[in-house]
């Protein structure tokens, strides 16, 4: 049988037309065709179950997604994981690859700058291990997250796809500031920008260096030593300069943003999605649904933070902020849901430990969500929010082949996504069932 009729003769879950020479490329490729099959398939662009799939893969795009059984060409390589579900590669939209939580506070000033991008690779790894394919990463020095993307894309290291924002921009003084030092100590701080005209200037240097999302600090932090963690760090006037340069150069906006009035002028000046968002307010979700603005809300790392803090080194000043906030964020949470927020996985990576990113997803669960609603919000609608609809996020035809796979069904067990064990990449597996 040709391979325009065989794959025509399919029936498709997700309906496409091929042409001729689409499929003589995907017969002809000099890469393997793969098909996989498994018990289910979570379909989480309609949010139901497909029993029994079988996705055809080629040159690391899904080709075909079919009923297990139908034909397949003869020389294609098959995965078969019974008793399995599959779903599209996850995506974390909060992550920091270059940090690690056990040098808390003062600790990481024990080591070399470069110690951190080998800090990096191996969280990368850590993260694709765990079924995260891609990731945001929303702020590293020296540009390191970017280096490590490209080792990835160069097939150097093992990692999940990155999209970099290289070092965050916040004011003087701020969040994105280092502020445990005393006058005397001078540290480098390209992200450092007051006032709109210098703030512009600062967005187009991290585009220069590679950044592919821009994220800044709209209010105070939890780890930063000397700030408020609800208080505003940028007018809106400031906000509205960023925001309006990004979007020109064609990037979208991360906020870094707790306090509430933060929030809401970031929302005004139209970023892209809120992170942390914990003290948000009715008028916070009403002008988010307004203007479509996405919420990305770190509600598992408390736990972390707050059992373990302590012993890696984490200032006392972010403790005590941290047990301020971390129920309020909680709670935040579990009001934007029910007001119709639109949401997204973001966990803070980094702050807790990298590989560990599928424990939110019970938290979500725990604050509201159902368990097929979480997993949207790392695939589905993580692609989206991203701009990325068109090739992660799901699994449809002419997606990449990013698919991740768990024993048994997370639509009645979610804690299973902390267990991942299949996991490929663009159609290269990664991980395997021992």
């Amino acid at each position: 049988m040709s391979a325009m009729r065989l794959l025509m003769s399919c029936l498709l879950v997700n309906t496409v037309m091929f042409t001729g020479a689409d499929l003589a490329m995907a017969a002809n490729s000099e890469e393997q065709i793969i098909v996989v099959t498994a018990d289910k398939m979570l379909d989480v662009v309609k949010g139901t179950v497909i029993n029994h799939p079988q996705i055809t893969i080629s040159r690391g795009r899904i080709i075909a997604v079919t009923q297990a059984g139908a034909d397949i060409p003869a020389e294609a390589k098959k995965i078969d994981l019974p008793g399995m579900t599959l779903l599209p590669g996850l995506i974390d939209m909060h992550v920091h690859l270059t940090s690690d939580p056990r040098y808390g506070g003062y600790r990481g000033l024990e080591f070399t700058d470069n110690f951190w991008t080998v800090v990096g690779v191996a969280n990368a790894r850590k993260t694709l291990d765990a079924g995260f394919t891609t990731v945001r990463n929303v702020g590293s020095s020296h540009y390191d997250d970017v280096a490590i993307k490209q080792a990835i894309d160069e097939r150097q290291i093992p990692g999940p796809r990155i999209i970099p924002a290289t070092y965050a921009i916040g004011a003087t003084g701020g969040h994105c500031d280092s502020t445990e030092f005393p006058p005397s100590v001078t540290v480098p701080s390209p992200g450092v920008a007051n006032g709109p005209d210098e703030i512009r200037a600062t967005v187009r240097k991290l585009r220069k260096y590679g950044a592919e999302v821009i994220k800044f600090c709209a209010t105070g932090g939890v780890f930063s030593k000397t700030d408020s963690v609800s208080g505003q760090q940028y007018s809106l006037l400031e906000m509205k300069a960023l925001v309006d340069e990004s979007h020109m150069l064609g990037l979208k906006v991360a906020v870094h943003a707790h306090g509430a009035s933060g929030i809401k002028d970031a929302i005004r000046a139209g970023a892209d999605t809120i992170e942390h968002a914990s003290l948000a307010d009715d008028e916070a979700y009403t002008l988010a649904k307004q203007h479509g603005t996405w919420f990305s809300m770190d509600i598992y790392n408390d736990d972390y933070i707050l059992a373990e803090g302590e012993k890696n080194g984490t200032f006392a000043e972010s403790l005590e902020k941290e047990r301020m906030i971390g129920l309020k964020q909680r709670q935040s949470f579990r009001n934007a849901l029910k007001a119709g927020v639109k949401m997204v996985f973001g966990t803070d990576g980094g702050i807790y430990p990298h590989g560990d990113n599928a424990k939110q997803f019970k938290t979500m669960v725990d604050w509201g969500m159902t368990p097929m609603q979480a997993i949207q919000a790392a695939t589905v609608n993580a692609a989206e929010a991203l701009g990325r609809s068109a090739d992660v996020g799901g699994i449809e035809v002419g997606r990449y082949a990013d698919i991740v796979a768990v024993k048994g069904d997370p639509l009645t067990n979610v804690t299973l996504l902390q267990s991942i064990v299949f996991v490929m990449k663009n159609g290269d597996v990664v991980k395997q069932p021992s």
